[in-house]
């Protein structure tokens, strides 16, 4: 009798030690394939998620005019990728004790690396668009959340602080790319083209001012500042490169 009711219980342990078998197996499985995730919430606020899903090197750093952007800015579009969850070993944004070491080694060094790339770090951290003065106001301003005093470029494109004009090279050259470019890289609507010396001698005869006054007010098919809206400091600048390309 002992004996038939070990048969009969032989099939019901096999099921139980198939299901705990099963059970162990899926928990390890599970363990296996989330090994490593560690969820910071620095990861998933919306400025992370955006910086993170914008293709590699494009800035969405905000509306400012090129050139223009504030280190914060630049931060929040490009540089939070890595420094916001201290991916790839660079120094976490606020992390005072990661970024001691490199503090000490000054504004200038640390802007160097920034714009010329170091280790995992591509060069302007892959966004070239960005101006100098835009990636060294980034850097300021990450290096100041961790305890350093540094100052961040002016605002306003060329060396002298506030109400200097926006650098030609810089802003302005951004703005003939976005706007001017429409007309003056192929002549089109009688539009002096790019670079072509014989039509913008007459043009330019009486200075960059004169030529500056006409397109701020609009001249023949062009509207006023050829549609851009920003300010007449950044127009200017726009005005500027151009007249520059053919000297």
């Amino acid at each position: 009798m002992s004996n038939e009711n070990q048969a009969a219980g032989a099939p019901l342990k096999a099921v139980v030690g198939i299901i705990v078998f099963l059970a162990v197996a899926i928990y390890l499985l599970a363990k296996l394939a989330t090994s490593g995730f560690q969820i910071d919430a620095q990861v998933m606020t919306k400025e992370a998620v955006a910086a993170r899903l914008k293709p590699a090197g494009d800035s969405v750093a905000s509306d400012a005019p090129p050139g223009q952007r504030s280190g914060e800015q630049v931060y929040t579009a490009v540089c939070i990728s890595c420094h916001g969850t201290g991916l790839a070993g660079s120094p976490k944004f606020g992390d005072a004790g990661a970024w001691g070491a490199r503090i000490a080694q000054g504004f200038d060094t640390l802007s160097k690396h920034a714009l010329e790339g170091l280790n995992a770090m591509p060069a302007k951290g892959g966004s070239p668009d960005l101006s100098d003065d835009e990636v060294k106001r980034a850097v300021a301003y990450m290096g100041n959340s961790a305890g350093a005093k540094f100052t961040e470029p002016a605002v306003g494109g060329a060396a002298g602080g506030e109400g200097a004009a926006a650098d030609p090279n810089t802003v302005g050259k951004k703005i003939y790319e976005s706007i001017c470019v429409a007309c003056h890289a192929s002549g089109a609507a009688g539009a002096p083209k790019f670079g072509d010396k014989a039509a913008w001698a007459p043009r330019l005869k009486d200075g960059v001012d004169a030529v500056f006054n006409n397109a701020k007010k609009g001249l023949n098919a062009m509207p006023p500042k050829g549609g851009f809206t920003g300010s007449d400091d950044e127009f200017k600048a726009a005005v500027t490169y151009l007249a520059n390309s053919a000297k």
